[in-house]
């Protein structure tokens, strides 16, 4: 399908689920290569983040681990200004090679707020993969790491993305039309 309506909206494909999985094998290289000899922790953020971090973990070859937390700003299409933190880490962060992984950092608010929590814990490290970045929403002062996409400010749906709850079993990703 190239168009698909969920709830009142109308989205068209905007990535493949090929060039998905092709852009996620290339982090996961880059990141096999950056921890050689390490063992990091990755934080994927619930729930949007669920596909990545699965597909990402397929690749990866390093010793690695993986906690979650869910972490959340939206409500419909739009950014509610609050973060809103429902499941909290369970894993020991110091000393350690942490790596966030994010499905999208849009305003970058909710990684703006989350970043000081994870820097009281004193690891050793601290980087971000996101899969998609909307660099003309970005309103706070972040360094990602890893993109996979950069994306214009249109509302997308699909491989972990909903809106209001549906569309995240999609492969591909959709955008509004």
């Amino acid at each position: 399908m190239s168009t698909i309506k969920v709830h009142d909206k109308v989205f068209t494909i905007y990535l493949s689920n090929a060039d998905i999985q092709e852009r996620v094998r290339t982090i996961a290289e880059t990141i096999n290569k950056d921890y050689q000899g390490k063992k990091p922790l990755f934080i994927a953020i619930l729930n949007g983040s669920f596909m990545f971090a699965a597909d990402l973990f397929k690749h990866l070859t390093i010793a690695t681990e993986i906690t979650f937390i869910k972490l959340a700003s939206y409500k419909g299409m739009k950014s509610t200004g609050n973060v809103i933190t429902s499941i909290g880490l369970d894993a020991e962060l110091y000393g350690k090679d942490l790596i966030i992984i994010e499905d999208i950092v849009d305003t970058g608010k909710t990684l703006y707020n989350f970043l000081p929590k994870l820097k009281d814990h004193q690891p050793a490290s601290l980087k971000i993969a996101a899969l998609l970045h909307k660099p003309d929403a970005t309103k706070f002062p972040l360094t990602l790491d890893y993109v996979g996409f950069s994306i214009p400010d249109k509302f997308v749906i699909g491989y972990g993305l909903d809106y209001d709850g549906m569309g995240r079993n999609l492969k591909e990703i959709y955008q509004v039309v």
